[in-house]
């Protein structure tokens, strides 16, 4: 090699190494630990009380129905959203996770907790439950029922819908009528059962 391109190569090299090593962001500036003494305000804290009515980003909870299950009026009756098969593919998804332990995947109440010697919960295709307005499963899956817990803070508000549009479709399934399904598809069902 030609000295010249040693002493480019030599340059280059310790150009890099120093620049590598050398970090002037925001590591060299004096920082505030929660708790600690601070000569900056005022008051002598470094923890800042929050602004008053300040919400986390995304915890905005200002549709009670949506959040609760449950407004003004009682339990919701309907959905707050189209019930999709997207909504209700997530639905089975979250059920699958959270509901299953204890209902199990049919909804019957004979989950794995049941099978471990925990009392058995009420089985989701009984009448009063399948009669429920889908706001009750919101609201129990948010605030839990009986011996149940809450889920409010597993669980967001989208998903407890999404969960109690799954439960419905769970029951429709188990109790359905030839006369639930529309007459396009009621006529393809009895010449299959021919």
């Amino acid at each position: 090699m030609r000295p010249a391109n040693l002493v480019i190569c030599l340059s280059a090299g310790a150009v890099l190494a120093i620049a590598s090593g050398c970090r002037q962001d925001m590591h060299n500036q004096p920082k505030l630990q929660p708790m600690e003494h601070s000569t900056f305000f005022a008051d002598g804290r470094a923890s800042r009380p929050l602004v008053r009515g300040t919400v986390a980003r995304g915890h905005l909870r200002d549709d009670r129905a949506y959040t609760t299950g449950r407004g003004k009026s009682g339990y919701a009756k309907e959905f707050p959203m189209p019930v999709t098969a997207e909504l209700l593919q997530r639905g089975r998804k979250r059920y699958d996770i959270y509901c299953t332990p204890c209902h199990d995947r049919t909804g019957e109440g004979n989950g794995m907790i049941v099978q471990r010697g925990f009392p058995q919960p009420p089985n989701l295709h009984e009448q009063r439950l399948r009669e429920a307005a889908p706001g009750y499963l919101v609201h129990a899956i948010a605030f839990g029922q009986g011996r149940m817990p809450a889920y409010n803070i597993q669980v967001n508000p989208n998903d407890r819908w999404a969960i109690a549009a799954y439960i419905e479709a769970l029951q429709l399934s188990q109790h359905a009528n030839l006369t639930d399904a529309p007459e396009t598809e009621q006529r393809a069902l009895e010449n299959a059962g021919e």
